[in-house]
């Protein structure tokens, strides 16, 4: 059960902030319950989105379908179920096909990865470990495919997920219908389950 409930888009009462809801309308294709929580100091939304912006930029080198997963292994790592529900959703809005999201949990041998993308995924396990797990190794592994510019790019969205991994787990975020539904459908075979993010719960 939702322990601060989500304040509705449309009582918003920052024009600033209430057009930057728009960016996610865009990118999700609903306004997420995490932010509808944040708007009640509209600073830490504005913040949080504006950060959302900057790792999530359409000119980065990264491409924006592998930053998703790159996310949803960061979360797998921490336990929110609430944003692997959300990566799933983004990741396939952004080139992701479903059998390469069903195929997640299995990067490292999975025909569907190629090395680059395995070594970012280890990279984000690694980085969004508690204590952090990222060695040498790890990080030789990670520089051999990936320029410098571009694994700023990668922490930057495994940073950006601690953030919300804490607020919804803290939180415990309601799931909008969306997520809710394709995270189900996608993941739920492989022990994916809403917890304490199920609307009502």
């Amino acid at each position: 059960m939702a322990r601060m409930a989500p304040i509705p888009p449309e009582d918003c009462t920052d024009p600033e902030l209430g057009e930057a809801f728009q960016h996610f309308v865009r990118t999700l294709g609903f306004v997420p319950n995490s932010l509808l929580t944040m708007q009640r100091v509209p600073a830490i939304a504005a913040a949080v989105i504006q950060l959302n912006r900057a790792v999530f930029a359409p000119d980065g080198e990264v491409d924006l379908g592998l930053k998703r997963l790159v996310g949803h292994l960061a979360s797998a790592a921490s336990g929110c179920q609430y944003c692997k529900a959300h990566t799933t959703v983004s990741a396939t809005r952004h080139g992701v096909s479903a059998e390469k999201m069903e195929a997640v949990y299995d990067y490292a041998t999975s025909p569907h990865f190629t090395p680059a993308e395995r070594v970012a995924l280890d990279f984000a396990l690694a980085a969004a470990s508690v204590p952090n797990a990222v060695t040498d190794e790890i990080y030789r592994a990670l520089a051999e495919h990936w320029t410098e510019t571009q694994i700023v790019e990668i922490l930057g969205v495994v940073c950006m997920f601690g953030v919300f991994n804490r607020w919804n787990d803290s939180m415990a975020t309601p799931l909008e219908d969306v997520p809710l539904s394709l995270a189900g459908e996608l993941l739920g075979s492989r022990g994916w389950e809403a917890g304490k993010h199920a609307p009502g719960g």
